[in-house]
This record gives C-alpha cells, structure tokens and sequence, in this order.
C-alpha cells in the first residue's frame, strides 16, 4: 500500500480526534497541524518514469490522505482534481478512510474503498446510517480508537468488506484505555454477518478480559494484538 497525501493538515472533528497522531507529529517538528496545505505529492498517483509508464503499475492501492480527511469542506476545490486522478488512475485501488462521512459530496468511483471511522456507539449511531445510504461499491469501517462498547446494529443492510479496529495509541495520561471484552465483542458480531474483522493494535493501555491493565509499547502494540487472535486477516497499516 503505497501512502499519498494530497494535502495535510486536519481539524478535530469529534471526540475520536482528541489525541489524534498527526497533531502527535507535526508538534515533533514545530508546525500547526490545522494549517492545511498541498502537498507535494498532489500527482503522486500520475508520476511516470523514464520509459514514460507510470511509476505506480496497475493495481497498486493507495493510502489516500491519512494525514488529514478527504472531506474537510475547506478543500472541494482541491478534492474534485484529486478525483479526476483517482479516476485516471481506474487500474489502481484508493483506501479513503474518513470521519465526515456526513460531508461526503462527490460521487465515489468504483476504484475507491470508503472506510467510515466510528470511535463509540454514539458516532457508530450517527454516522451508520449515513454511511449505508452512500452509493460506493467498496465501503468498510474502521472502529478507531475504540473508546466505548459498540453494537453494530443495521449490518445486514449493507456489504461491508471488512471491519478494522484498534485502541488508541500515544504517550500520557491522557491517552484513553481499551478493553479486550469490547474487541471480542466486535469480533463476534462481525462473525454473526460473515464480515472479516482484523483488531490492529492494542493502544497504550489495554485491559485484558481478566482484567489485567497493561501499558504497552507503541512497537508492540500489533504483536500484542495479534496474539490475541482477534484478526480474520492481517493488517500493517491504518
């Protein structure tokens, strides 16, 4: 999976965004996360090399604007031409995950997987069913960073190709726990609809179904996930 951001930047758009790790690295080096720019690697996806063939072949996936979201209202301008490059690019695949899925204003090409982001039961209530009356052949969801118990009600109405989950990474107090009892949960519901369901990481402190309260490495967090048997598939990035 190839990362392409056409622009970065963000603003915090619910409670999930609270610790959010763009903020975490841009403060690393000084810049204002909210300030939004082009980046770059706009045409990334166009790039050709020396023999004039694109330097990314047919079929290649693209992380699309992880470092910000792809519908902050601020950049329409900016998301049409970023469109007009997904849909040249028909050959290749574009993963855009995104927690304005009530602001979504385009109409989603075929090569585009939309993965809408719920933290907790609240947002799952509120976006869901947004979410389902969106006309994209690839949709899937992303249930990160797990704050709360989720029931995921309305699922036999829509195809989802998959479930992502994790807990929420980053250093302090602040930094908000996940329990291992609201993972299996998801894990079995995801099964009673026949979803594939992949929990990535454990976050900072994770609480075990004996109620074990584990503080754990950022570079353990997928291996300490992953032995938890949590996953129908294996997952390195989101």
């Amino acid at each position: 999976m190839i990362s392409w951001n056409p622009w970065h930047g963000c603003t915090k758009y619910s409670t999930g965004c609270k610790n959010c790790y763009v903020y975490r690295m841009d403060a690393q080096y000084g810049k204002d996360p909210t300030e939004i720019k082009i980046t770059n690697s706009f045409d990334l996806p166009l790039v050709k090399n020396r023999k004039k063939e694109y330097k990314y072949p047919s079929g290649t996936v693209f992380f699309t604007c992880y470092t910000s979201d792809f519908f902050l209202p601020e950049m329409k301008e900016q998301r049409l031409k970023a469109l007009e490059i997904i849909k040249e690019r028909s050959d290749c695949k574009f993963f855009i995950i995104t927690k304005r899925i009530d602001l979504v204003d385009i109409d989603i090409p075929d090569n585009v997987e939309l993965c809408c982001t719920m933290e907790n039961q609240k947002q799952y209530d509120y976006r869901m069913p947004i979410f389902k009356k969106i006309n994209a052949k690839h949709k899937s969801l992303c249930l990160e960073p797990l704050l709360t118990p989720i029931s995921l009600g309305g699922l036999a109405d829509i195809k989802l190709e998959k479930i992502v989950s994790g807990g929420e990474s980053g250093y302090g107090n602040d930094i908000r726990p996940c329990k291992e009892e609201w993972v299996k949960d998801l894990y079995l519901q995801a099964k009673k609809y026949n979803i594939p369901f992949c929990f990535k990481q454990t976050g900072t402190y994770f609480e075990t179904l004996d109620g074990k309260k584990l503080t754990v490495e950022r570079s353990n967090q997928f291996n300490e996930a992953r032995k938890l048997g949590y996953q129908d598939f294996e997952i390195t990035t989101l």
